[in-house]
């Protein structure tokens, strides 16, 4: 499946998975029957592989949704989604998760006024997230910006890429992740 991990690349001809949609090897392109547990594990490495998160960090983050009210399996998406590299991914201000990860590594943005370098810091609603003044000439966050018509910003995120921010509308809901996860299996797979 398309994982859009290469940014703007996901979106040519050049993207890997268009060229060759299949694993790799000699044995690649034999049909394979997977067993549940093999679905389950590789549902789980889906969406570890998409928000960019270690297993130890993406167990911890299942730990809590267990704990939270809710459907574990949408409150563990959800949590995932309010990340701020996802949010600076998801306001256009970066190509990839993994170029959102790196920026707010590196201290090139502000939620509510205050320098933030934990790309795990969960936004909450009514935040406002910026780039900072000494970063807005970066030559990374002008293209994103300009390259972010491609995809769709979502509903609960309002950009204002004329001021370098973005606001945190609402908290995300299920309809809001547009990957076809089935976040039943990442809960199955953790309670066998």
């Amino acid at each position: 499946m398309k994982l859009f991990l290469k940014g703007d690349r996901c979106y040519t001809d050049k993207c890997s998975f268009e060229r060759r949609p299949y694993p790799p090897g000699q044995h690649g392109q034999a049909r394979m029957k997977f067993s549940e547990f093999a679905l389950q594990l590789r549902e789980k490495q889906k969406v570890k592989r998409i928000y960019g998160v270690f297993e130890k960090q993406f167990r911890r983050y299942f730990r809590d949704s267990e704990q939270a009210k809710g459907v574990t399996g949408e409150t563990l998406l959800l949590k995932m989604e309010r990340r701020l590299d996802n949010t600076v991914y998801l306001l256009g201000f970066a190509n990839s998760r993994n170029e959102a990860k790196q920026l707010v590594k590196h201290s090139h943005f502000k939620v509510n006024g205050t320098k933030v370098n934990m790309p795990s810091f969960e936004v909450k609603k009514g935040d406002i997230i910026e780039v900072r003044e000494s970063s807005r000439s970066l030559g990374k966050v002008i293209g994103s910006i300009e390259a972010v018509k491609r995809r769709e910003i979502p509903k609960w995120l309002d950009p204002s890429h004329g001021d370098f921010k973005g606001t945190v509308k609402d908290n995300p809901t299920r309809e809001d992740v547009t990957f076809p996860i089935e976040e039943h299996m990442v809960v199955e797979y953790y309670s066998r």
